[in-house]
């Protein structure tokens, strides 16, 4: 059991280490009951609540479950009304015509005079798949200009991955509180109720929505036992409850739709819990980066963080990719990626500092998407350099792009098409591309 514990006013934030753990913590000591999950009377007269995160029956090694010791149960809640949030769309439009051909958008700024918290500032860029079939994900920008407060959200849909571009977050959940800031993810289940603060202003930043399998670390194959992101740097929260009196406002999104209830307390009254469902962040500097150390560029799986598997082994339903600061020193090689076009769809974002197949159009902030079989690759400018440059070992540093890769389409929306900063030129970036080629010796 963690010896850790804390209130939900503690300034310096302690964690549990792993990923997929089976967690203890109490924030009062003797929360936890012992022996049994569900006693008579839990000490200190608190209620227990299972939240199950897969199916009652799924293999062992797949359950993720959490018990929670609580000061009163989720149940407690006035009737839900509907809630307007119409950026947040769910899934795919299939009847929106999207011609094959790569997209890019500037990074999206933050509108004069308009405040949005977490949830209201949501606006959703492309998805796929379906959230009643339990498949596919949607990629979403978040702009945040004040804090959520005394409100909560329940993503009923799916379990999100968030990763910011501007701004810390400071991330209350049921099950205790996370600090992320840029360069770090957050990982938070389906079903569980979260708030989310600004910490130095407003923060902007990506998610990615899962409708699919719970994310899990990847298989590591031949690279064997150690390698890209190790567990033991994912990070739990303690438990802590917040204890202000005052009420609060529950958005919940159920089968593509909001709704907001009106509650007399806090729902972040958890007073202890143990199981291995459970929020966690990661540090992306933390990554043990895998390359080659001869020749060639390897396929971008090497940088896979974490995966949600489909019913295809091997493909998943979605990959959580980065490209980090890493040292490059293959022999006769192109450095960059390649030009390829691939059966899975590529969702990418920039957290800071420069990518290396885009260096001067590819923004901190911006997004591309390059769906199934869309040509891609470096442009003009990158393959020109990387084909004439010295091969000398090189430090790619100040640089963190990301990758949602999914075996579905990707269709952007509304939003994404008509009202977002979508580069109209993004395809000029290939145009300069000559025909060099000369049959003589």
């Amino acid at each position: 059991m963690s010896s850790d514990t804390a209130s939900a006013s503690s300034s310096a934030l302690r964690y549990q280490s792993g990923f997929g753990n089976e967690y203890a913590t109490e924030a009062v000591a003797g929360a936890l009951p012992q022996g049994r999950n569900s006693p008579q009377r839990a000490p200190f007269d608190l209620y227990p609540e299972l939240i199950s995160g897969t199916a009652f029956t799924a293999p062992r090694h797949e359950q993720r479950r959490s018990w929670m010791y609580r000061r009163q149960p989720s149940v407690v809640a006035g009737r839900y009304q509907p809630y307007a949030q119409p950026l947040w769309t769910t899934g795919g439009d299939r009847d929106m015509a999207l011609p094959p051909e790569p997209l890019r958008w500037n990074p999206i700024a933050f509108e004069p005079g308009v405040e949005a918290d977490f949830v209201d500032g949501m606006r959703t860029l492309a998805a796929n798949g379906d959230a009643d079939a339990q498949s596919g994900v949607g990629s979403l920008v978040y702009l945040a200009t004040r804090s959520m407060g005394r409100r909560a959200f329940v993503n009923a849909d799916a379990e999100l991955l968030l990763v910011p571009q501007q701004g810390r977050l400071r991330i209350t959940t049921e099950l205790g509180l996370l600090d992320v800031k840029p360069g770090e993810i957050a990982v938070l289940p389906r079903g569980l109720a979260f708030k989310v603060d600004l910490v130095d202003g407003p923060a902007r930043g990506y998610v990615c929505e899962n409708y699919g399998a719970q994310f899990r670390l990847p298989e590591l194959g031949p690279i064997g036992s150690n390698g890209l992101a190790n567990a033991r740097d994912f990070l739990a929260p303690v438990a802590a409850y917040e204890q202000e009196e005052g009420a609060y406002e529950l958005i919940k999104k159920f089968g593509g739709r909001f709704w907001r209830a009106p509650a007399k307390g806090t729902p972040f009254n958890v007073v202890a819990w143990h199981g291995n469902l459970a929020p966690v962040k990661y540090d992306t500097v933390n990554f043990m980066t895998i390359g080659s150390i001869s020749f060639d560029h390897p396929d971008p799986s090497i940088f896979t963080v974490l995966t949600s598997p489909s019913d295809t082994p091997g493909t998943a339903n979605c990959d959580f990719v980065i490209f980090p600061p890493r040292w490059l020193v293959m022999e006769d090689t192109f450095r960059p990626p390649w030009y390829h076009r691939n059966l899975m769809s590529e969702f990418m974002g920039l957290v800071y500092g420069e990518y290396d197949a885009k260096p001067g159009g590819f923004k901190p902030g911006g997004a591309s998407l390059h769906n199934a079989m869309v040509p891609h690759g470096p442009d003009e400018e990158a393959f020109e350099k990387a084909s004439s440059a010295p091969l000398a070992p090189q430090k790619l540093d100040n640089t963190l792009a990301f990758m949602f890769e999914s075996r579905y389409r990707f269709i952007p929306t509304a939003y994404a098409m008509n009202t977002a900063p979508l580069d109209h030129g993004y395809a000029d970036c290939w145009a300069g591309l000559k025909d060099k080629f000369s049959a003589a010796a």
